[in-house]
This record gives C-alpha cells, sequence and structure tokens, in this order.
C-alpha cells in the first residue's frame, strides 16, 4: 500500500526538477547597415518627405492605391493567387507540426481492453493436466519523458519559431503580391500608351507618305523622298506588332497574379498621368524596418529556432528519463474485472545514459551551432537587402519628379522641331531627312515619357512594400496576426 505514495512523490519530484532549458541565451544580432538611409546628391532632405505621416505599415493598400481598377483587382489576387494560397497551407502545415512537438512535453494516456487465453499440454506441466488460462484486462496507461534538461522544451520552442518564419513568410507573400498586381497593371497602362502612341505615328507617317508620294508623282520630290517616308510607315508597323506583342504578354502576367480571367466589370482605367499614388510615406529609421519588414521577422523567427536547436542537440549529451505507468482490473474471467480485489497497477521508470555514440551527439551541436551561424548571415543579408530596397526607393522617389518634367519638355520642344521640320520640307528649304529624323526623335520621346511615367509610379509601389506596407487593406483598421488564417 506504500508503494501508490512513493510512486506519486517521485513523479512530483520529477515534475519539479523538469524544465531545465540548455538553449543559448538569444541575442539579436546588431544590424549590420547604417543608422540613415543615405541622401541622394544635390536633394537635401528630400529623401526624408512625408516626415510626420502615418508610416506605411499603418496605410492601407486601398488608400495608397487609388485607381479604383487597380484596387478591385488586387482583392481579386487576394483571394485567387495560387501562390498566396500555397504560403497559407504552409502556415497551416507548420502550425499543425508544432502542434506534434508541442505534445511530447505532456504524458501520452490510453486505455485498452486486453484479453488472453492460452493451453499448455500436460507433458510440459509436472501435474501431467492440460493447464488452460484465461486473462482479461482494463487499464489505463501513461507514458512521459521527464524534460530534465529541456530537450522536449527546446524541440518544441524551434517548432514555434518555425511557425512563426512561416505565418512571417505568408505575410511577406501577401504584401509582394499587392505591389506585384500594382506593378503589373501599371505595365500594362503603359503598354496601352505606348501602343497608342505608336499607333498614332503610324497614321502620320501614313498621311505624310501619301503627300510625299504626290510630291514624287508631279516630280517635286525626289525618290530618296519617297523612300525615307516608307521608312518612316514600316518602321512603325514594326513597333506597333512589337507592342501589340508586349501589351498581350503583360496582360498575361496580370490574368496569372489575381489568378482568374479579367471581369467583364472591372472600373475604368485611369491613365498613367493621373495616377495617384502616395508619394508622401516616410522612410522612417533603418532600425525601423527590424518590426516592420516580415522578411526580416521571418529570418529572425529562423534564427530563434535554430537557437533552440542547439538546446536540443545539448540536451542530448544527459540522461532521458521515461516514466510509464498503468492503472486497471484483471480478472481471469470478464464477470470478475470489477469485483473487489481485482485492482492492477505497474509502474516502470526508465533511464537511458548516453556512454558511446560514436561522437553523433557532438556532430549534431556541431551542425547546430554552424546552422544558427547561417541563420545569423542570412538575417543579417535580409537587413542589408531591406535597406538597400529602401535607399533605392528613396532616391528614386528624390529624383523621379524631376526627370518627368524634363522629359515633358522634352517631348514638346521634339513635337515643334517636327513641326518646323515639316514646313521647311513642304516650303522646299530642306529635304525629307531632316523630317525622319524629326518623327522619330519625337516619337522616341514619347516612348520615353510613358517609361519615365512608369518607373515612377512603380518605384512609389516598390518603396511602399520595402518599408512594409501592403498588409492592411485600409487605414486604421486593426492589424490582422501574421498567423491567423481566419
Amino acid at each position: 500500500m506504500r508503494t501508490l505514495p512513493l510512486c506519486a512523490l517521485a513523479a512530483a519530484a520529477a515534475i519539479a526538477a523538469a524544465g531545465c532549458s540548455l538553449q543559448p541565451l538569444y541575442q539579436r544580432p546588431a544590424a549590420p547597415v547604417a543608422a540613415a538611409y543615405p541622401l541622394v546628391e544635390g536633394q537635401g532632405t528630400a529623401a526624408n518627405a512625408g516626415a510626420g505621416q502615418l508610416p506605411a505599415t499603418d496605410i492601407g493598400w486601398h488608400d495608397f492605391l487609388a485607381d479604383a481598377r487597380l484596387q478591385r483587382l488586387v482583392e481579386i489576387a487576394l483571394q485567387n493567387n495560387r501562390d498566396l494560397r500555397v504560403a497559407m497551407l504552409n502556415v497551416k502545415q507548420v502550425r499543425a507540426q508544432y502542434g506534434v512537438q508541442r505534445a511530447a512535453l505532456f504524458p501520452q494516456v490510453s486505455a485498452g481492453v486486453q484479453g488472453a487465453q492460452s493451453r499448455t499440454p500436460g507433458s510440459l506441466e509436472p501435474s501431467g493436466n492440460t493447464l488452460l488460462t484465461h486473462s482479461k484486462t482494463v487499464a489505463l496507461s501513461a507514458a512521459w519523458e521527464v524534460d530534465f534538461f529541456g530537450r522536449l522544451q527546446s524541440l518544441s520552442d524551434a517548432a514555434f519559431e518555425q511557425y512563426m518564419a512561416s505565418a512571417h513568410a505568408r505575410q511577406a507573400a501577401e504584401i509582394l503580391l499587392v505591389s506585384e498586381v500594382a506593378d503589373q497593371y501599371l505595365a500594362t497602362l503603359a503598354s496601352d500608351e505606348q501602343l497608342a502612341v505608336t499607333r498614332a505615328t503610324l497614321e502620320a507617317v501614313t498621311s505624310s507618305l501619301a503627300i510625299v508620294q504626290r510630291r514624287f508623282d508631279v516630280g517635286t520630290a525626289s525618290d530618296l523622298d519617297l523612300s525615307q517616308a516608307q521608312t518612316l510607315v514600316d518602321q512603325a508597323r514594326v513597333n506597333e506588332a512589337a507592342q501589340l506583342r508586349l501589351r498581350a504578354q503583360a496582360g498575361n502576367a496580370l490574368v496569372l497574379l489575381i489568378g482568374e480571367p479579367l471581369p467583364e466589370n472591372l472600373p475604368a482605367p485611369v491613365r498613367l498621368s493621373e495616377q495617384a499614388i502616395r508619394d508622401d510615406v516616410p522612410a522612417g529609421l533603418p532600425s525601423d524596418l527590424l518590426t516592420r519588414r516580415p522578411d526580416i521577422l521571418q529570418a529572425e523567427a529562423q534564427l530563434r529556432s535554430e537557437n533552440a536547436d542547439i538546446g536540443a542537440a545539448r540536451a542530448a549529451f544527459f540522461p532521458r528519463i521515461t516514466l510509464t505507468g498503468a492503472f486497471g482490473s484483471a480478472s481471469p474471467t470478464l464477470g470478475g474485472l470489477f469485483g473487489a480485489g481485482s485492482s492492477a497497477w505497474s509502474f516502470a521508470p526508465s533511464l537511458v545514459l548516453p556512454i558511446f555514440d560514436a561522437g553523433t551527439n557532438r556532430a549534431n551541436l556541431d551542425i547546430a551551432q554552424v546552422r544558427k551561424d547561417i541563420g545569423i548571415a542570412q538575417y543579417e543579408k535580409a537587413i542589408q537587402t531591406a535597406f538597400r530596397e529602401v535607399s533605392d526607393g528613396l532616391a528614386a522617389r528624390s529624383t523621379y519628379d524631376d526627370q518627368l518634367a524634363a522629359a515633358r519638355r522634352f517631348t514638346d520642344e521634339e513635337g515643334r522641331r517636327l513641326r518646323i521640320s515639316q514646313l521647311r520640307y513642304e516650303s522646299g528649304v530642306d529635304g525629307y531627312l531632316n523630317v525622319l529624323t524629326a518623327q522619330t526623335d519625337l516619337y522616341n520621346a514619347q516612348q520615353a515619357l510613358v517609361t519615365v511615367r512608369l518607373d515612377r509610379l512603380e518605384s512609389l509601389v516598390d518603396l511602399y512594400r520595402a518599408l512594409g506596407g501592403g498588409w492592411l487593406r485600409d487605414t486604421g483598421e486593426t492589424p490582422r496576426v501574421a498567423g491567423d488564417l481566419g
């Protein structure tokens, strides 16, 4: 009768002793970047424009992207994009794996019913009589590894950090998707506008060809003039075919991102020159990226997991203690299972002490430590990458407005030059070569103007993403937890 209390005391002592951890104390590595973003030469403090405004992480993409058509495309992509769906399923998978590992911290309890019969021939019995035996058992059994040195807790911590890493990876995938849809949508608008420029040019040069042809027919234009006018028409047709192809490919890329064909009832598109994408998002400090960029948080969670793995590898050098017990009823007959005196129990503690493993535990510890070193390097690289992306975005924001204004002036001047060249040709002052050159230069300037508009808008979208924006739909809403899949 004293055995059960002694067993209970032993189990209580084991519980009290459990929980020692051999994990190294985690310390966040220092950020290997400057304390402030670099300024563009000649731009003064323009790179930090927007100070006092809400940070990118608090600005909803629905407010950042004002185009109603683009907003609808982003909503569709968040529902249907397959890469984002895979990222969400990965979170579910890793969360389930964490649940499996965490369960190892607790006793495993099971119930069982067992019946056995045996027959021993009389030739094997001293009495010479055949022996028939029957037994029936009903019991609850439990097994528990006492985590004296924190091996199981370290494995559980590592699994939890893996879950957090997958959650931040999903968050990064969603933010990236918002920016990718915006960039690809803007690219389709640019393709449409460049195609419109090409078609307008084709129409203009076709009209010019007709004029030159009439002048040639009456002898006031040379064969060279006619050949040069035909060259302009042929080149415009080449450009039209190429841009039709690029427009179709841009549309296909957008369809892939949103995960379904473009709906028929989308709002009308807004021209590139009228896009109202916010350009006042504050940069903040590089240290802000450590808590705002999900890819950095993912790398740090991975590093924490590798740090916990070192604790598990260290614990493998120490004994593992397992408590196994059962309590129930046993009887030779089914009817006697719950009768007086039928209770039965067992208690079987075990201790396994590693003595010789040919260096396996040492090698596993070395692996864990090297993986942590790799994790530190990857974490630092994630910070450096984020710093570079934000710095590039700030440099673009500081310079694109000036470039765009210059591109507009240049295009206007090229248009004026073409008009003058045409007048001089028609009056017989110059040959058609000047018209050919002016027409080509105007076309290139118009195409470049569209490209500058596109690059400026895409740089604003990419800066918003680089600063961690795109996780919230609406400004002011309560942020979602990265691991909450709804």
